[in-house]
């Protein structure tokens, strides 16, 4: 039988593993001219939480959007943080209950491209985040016993790896985005003790962006 402390530990350390790979890339010897690029972001996500035992869902849509900061001092390779709030929970598949959960987060990932001024990129890397809020959006429960609709979120701390690819043109120094990503926590939203209902929440949500960067010189 596994351990859940084992996956836990198992989390964390691939998580320490590609923030120290992405660490390692920006400490590269720098190109003649770095490229640094800084501008908003916006989209739409599509979000659930992982219940164990599961919890019967459709992806709850939502929106997120904040700002990019790229570095670029290696051909080929960069680096990409965020500052982001982003819209996640779950929306139950019998149509009684929806809740939504408002994060700030900011993911740090290594930015891998191909091309010129026309470029198809990936981005892979940890995230942190942190809830501000919570809000119920559907309840047409009546007396509910389920824990998942009558706890309040317990852990506001959210840490996890986000992937995608993307496409973008430079004009000029103005660069047009549009990229998709997949966001996996390796955190849980309620807590996984013993003596607690869920063994893992884990929030899981995609998202599609659309960004206008402005090179700095």
């Amino acid at each position: 039988m596994i351990n859940p402390s084992n996956i836990v530990k198992m989390h964390k350390l691939l998580l320490i593993i590609l923030l120290a790979s992405s660490l390692q890339v920006m400490s590269q010897a720098m190109i003649e001219k770095p490229e640094i690029y800084v501008g908003p972001t916006f989209g739409v996500t599509g979000s659930m939480v992982m219940f164990s035992p599961s919890v019967g869902q459709t992806y709850l849509q939502g929106y997120n959007g904040g700002v990019v900061f790229r570095f670029i001092a290696e051909k080929n390779v960069g680096i990409q943080a965020e500052l982001n709030y982003s819209q996640r929970g779950w929306n139950e598949s019998n149509g009684l209950y929806t809740r939504q959960l408002n994060y700030i987060e900011l993911p740090f990932m290594t930015h891998l491209y191909f091309g010129k001024k026309s470029r198809f990129f990936f981005n892979l890397g940890p995230k942190i985040s942190y809830l501000i809020s919570e809000k119920v959006l559907l309840n047409n429960t009546t007396n509910s016993t389920q824990v998942q609709e009558t706890t309040k979120i317990q852990n506001q701390l959210d840490y996890g790896l986000c992937t995608g690819p993307g496409f973008l043109i430079n004009i000029k120094g103005n660069v047009i985005q549009l990229d998709a990503r997949a966001n996996y926590s390796l955190s849980d939203i309620f807590s996984n003790d013993k003596r607690d209902y869920f063994s893992a929440s884990n929030n899981l949500n995609v998202s599609i962006n659309l960004s206008w960067l402005f090179q700095i010189k």
